[in-house]
């Protein structure tokens, strides 16, 4: 359950002391108010972007530009918490292993959609893989064959740069939206005269994320495909047309007993895949979490700016 959700808008990337920095205040505000009576074990972050596994440093954030950055380290010195960091994307398909849409399956392909762009997650055997460094998933950063020149946008680009949020933004002319807001305008143009336009471009990008899915399932022969993010909203258009596409360009006997999903858990995937890396380790070894500082003293430079998912 979400006992407290909070969205925080920013019109700037924050660096990782101002992200750190809001994050301790709001959760000092938490603790003495709607979480004054909860247990708190721990905090988990979900970054879009490159994290090591091994210590959870962020090797590259490119949309908040960040590189290298020990954002654990940070926020475990500014609140006295364990801290534990992963990609977004792992821990969306986390969540949606455990609570959501793939509950119960052990082979799954989970891709999400987002103004950072496409990230990933894998489920091989009922367990979560994320390659020697942690960098599995990265399917954004793909290159599918478009099959049609017309179709390609983006010279030389990967695949989040043709399957993207942001076009879908300015086909129907809006600067920025939710997930529910997006899919309406795109079901529903704001201005009636760019319907074809809008319609065109949602299907440009379903012909493209076919070929992308196509060669994600016969290279990992998943028996389940999650979508979320603006690709469950393009791919909600005709799921069973979007799985027909992906069927005819991939191996005939990768696909037989195939499904494609939508991710179930909407916004709260990535609050559960937090809170989840951080449980995963209590219940693992509960002699393991180590003593941390007592809370640095953050004042002035507590700022308005922070992730819009901290």
């Amino acid at each position: 359950t979400t006992v407290v959700r909070e969205r925080h808008e920013v019109d700037r990337p924050p660096t990782p002391q101002e992200a750190t920095a809001l994050l301790a205040a709001r959760l000092e505000a938490w603790r003495e108010g709607v979480l004054a009576d909860a247990a708190i074990a721990g905090i988990g972050l979900a970054v879009p972007g490159l994290v090591r596994a091994s210590d959870g440093l962020v090797r590259d954030a490119p949309h908040l530009h960040w590189r290298d950055v020990p954002l654990g380290d940070l926020v475990a010195e500014a609140t006295g918490l364990l801290t534990r960091v992963a990609n977004d994307a792992s821990l969306g398909a986390m969540a949606e292993h455990l609570f959501g849409a793939a509950r119960g399956v052990d082979d799954v392909v989970y891709l999400n959609g987002g103004a950072s762009g496409i990230g990933g997650g894998l489920i091989v055997g009922g367990v979560a893989v994320g390659g020697s460094g942690g960098y599995a998933g990265e399917f954004g950063q793909n290159r599918p064959g478009i099959a049609d020149g017309a179709d390609r946008l983006a010279a030389d680009g990967v695949l989040e740069d043709e399957v993207s949020r942001s076009r879908l933004l300015a086909a129907v002319g809006l600067d920025s939206a939710d997930e529910p807001t997006l899919a309406s305008a795109l079901a529903d143009p704001p201005d009636p005269g760019s319907r074809a336009a809008v319609s065109a471009e949602v299907e440009r990008q379903r012909r493209i994320l076919s070929t992308a899915l196509a060669n994600a399932v016969n290279v990992l022969n998943p028996s389940v495909v999650v979508l979320g993010g603006f690709l469950a909203t393009i791919a909600d258009v005709d799921v069973d047309d979007l799985l027909a596409r992906v069927r005819a360009q991939a191996m005939p006997a990768a696909t037989e007993d195939l499904q494609l999903r939508l991710a179930s858990l909407a916004e709260d995937r990535l609050l559960i895949g937090a809170a989840e890396v951080v449980f995963d380790g209590l219940l693992a070894d509960p002699s393991s979490v180590p003593e941390l500082p007592e809370p640095a003293a953050f004042g002035a430079e507590v700022t308005a700016a922070a992730p819009s998912s901290p």
